[in-house]
């Protein structure tokens, strides 16, 4: 079965199409991103005409897409951008209006949920339990447990472009600025890191979330093309260096380096800087970078459900 996702984040809007039955790993055939940086098109609470106009027009080029791909079916979700604007439910009834796709939005702890699911099912049960972090334009997604779904999911506003914009509005931020946003991290994460150190130390710490793996990339971890089965991991030493480094370049400059995707290089100080307090938080020394995260986890969820006769996600 091919199926379609569109996944509507702060950043970009994604559509990935996969051939996938319950059972077998889900092979990526087609993936198409637009930058729209829906969150800085919310202005006093609310998704701007602006905004609203250009996710309309690239969700119905979405839909034509995964039509034209074949998808028998597209599912089509967002995350803090859309799920924190006042105006969701004018935005969303629109879209189906206009388009006719049933965009829905995820709460924060069940995209964390999700992104667990994937996790499990790329590491499988011998990676015990798991701790998932992962880092996304407006919120920080973090996950613990043993099963395939998580014991413990929270979801912090503590996304990379989210604290560009209101935490780092220099380019770049300087000295004191880094420091105030550190400070102010390790006073965010102190309770939520305490209630994922009751449930236990993890067998395995692994993030996913393209900031992370452009992170790792910053450290010498393989490339893409090295493809998705190369083991790739971030270290809290690598990361200090990192952060030493880009924290004194402008956007224009870190997008000029390798594993820098240019629609995100003004958030990653951001990103780097939310990492780094979340492995101090969590007293952990080393990331696994996982490949599969949010979008994943929505498909396999979905035919988990379709094996099991209940509605899909």
């Amino acid at each position: 079965m091919r199926l379609g996702v569109l996944d509507v984040g702060s950043n970009t809007v994604h559509l990935l199409v996969v051939e996938a039955h319950r059972g077998a790993h889900p092979t990526p055939m087609s993936s198409e991103k637009t930058v729209l940086r829906l969150a800085e098109q919310v202005k006093d609470g609310r998704l701007t005409k602006a905004g609203a106009d250009r996710l309309v027009s690239t969700v119905a080029a979405a839909k034509k897409s995964a039509a034209e791909l074949g998808c028998a079916e597209m599912m089509a979700f967002a995350t803090s951008a859309v799920r924190d604007a006042s105006n969701v439910a004018d935005v969303l009834e629109r879209i189906k209006a206009e388009t006719g796709v049933k965009l829905q939005v995820l709460p924060g702890d069940q995209e964390a949920t999700y992104t667990f699911l994937a996790v499990r099912r790329w590491y499988g049960w011998s990676a015990g339990r798991l701790l998932v972090l992962d880092i996304g334009g407006g919120s920080l997604e973090l996950a613990i447990g043993v099963d395939e779904a998580p014991e413990l999911a929270i979801s912090l506003p503590l996304g990379a472009g989210r604290l560009s914009r209101e935490r780092l509005r220099v380019d770049p931020p300087g000295k004191t600025a880094i420091s105030e946003l550190r400070d102010w991290l390790d006073d965010q994460l102190a309770g939520p890191a305490k209630k994922l150190r009751k449930m236990g130390p993890p067998d395995r710490a692994v993030a996913t979330s393209k900031t992370f793996r452009s992170l790792a990339r910053l450290t010498g971890a393989a490339p893409s093309s090295a493809g998705l089965r190369a083991t790739r991991t971030l270290t809290d030493a690598g990361l200090r260096q990192v952060i030493a480094f880009i924290s004194r370049m402008t956007a224009n400059d870190v997008a000029e380096l390798e594993g820098v995707s240019a629609s995100r290089a003004h958030q990653l100080v951001a990103g780097a800087l939310v990492a780094e307090a979340s492995m101090r938080a969590l007293e952990l020394h080393e990331l696994e970078i996982c490949p599969w995260a949010l979008r994943e986890g929505v498909i396999l969820r979905r035919l988990d459900a379709e094996l099991d006769g209940i509605e899909p996600p």
